[in-house]
């Protein structure tokens, strides 16, 4: 599920490339957060209409982000969104850090559904490839923290467009692996990737 130059600006990519649809989100403060009524813990659990996924795609934290990876690469044509949708938990989000052409930073929140229409309509016309090339990994008890530098292509070979980082936020239920967030950022001036975020 990014946009950091004023010349993404115009083709619109994603994820880790492309930027569609504009999910907005309400931004609440800390102070808001914690005054808000908590919720009783729900599991993660696939909702009747949610997609199930292939048990190779979760079972581990390299098998989800390869997933990731495979489905949204690939040249012009229809990408497997079910196998995309599975490896979410419903509530997914997709993050990205946007600049427009004045140089103003901001954010842009999808929902899954947003993030599958507007990547749909991309793919159907241009082709787009992306791989991880390093990978930073945090863990504590079900939750997990992944730092995945990308590199994006037009080919499968080609030479890199753009490069960035996508933040995985990863939960384990006890039976497999979901994505709980995928956030964002492109590489550009004044904005290197870190040397340790490119070590293997």
């Amino acid at each position: 599920m990014r946009k950091g130059r004023n010349s993404r600006m115009k083709n619109t990519r994603i994820i880790f490339v492309v930027l569609f649809a504009a999910c907005y989100g309400a931004g609440w403060g800390v102070g808001e957060l914690a005054a808000a009524p908590q919720q009783a813990a729900k599991p993660a659990e696939a909702k009747p209409a949610w997609p199930s996924a292939n048990a190779k795609d979760v079972e581990s934290p390299d098998a989800i982000l390869a997933a990731v990876y495979d489905v949204i690469s690939g040249p012009v044509g229809e990408r497997d969104w079910n196998r995309f949708r599975s490896l979410f938990i419903p509530e997914g989000r997709l993050t990205a850090v946007i600049e427009n052409a004045g140089g103003n930073l901001g954010y842009r929140v999808m929902a899954v559904e947003d993030y599958v229409r507007g990547a749909g309509e991309y793919f159907r016309k241009n082709a787009f490839y992306e791989r991880e090339i390093s990978r930073k990994m945090e863990s504590f008890g079900q939750i997990m923290h992944v730092f995945s530098t990308y590199a994006s292509r037009k080919t499968a070979d080609g030479e890199p467009f753009e490069r960035g980082i996508n933040s995985f936020q990863l939960f384990n239920d006890g039976k497999r692996w979901w994505i709980v967030s995928i956030y964002w950022d492109a590489e550009r001036a004044g904005n290197p990737i870190p040397k340790r975020y490119l070590e293997k």
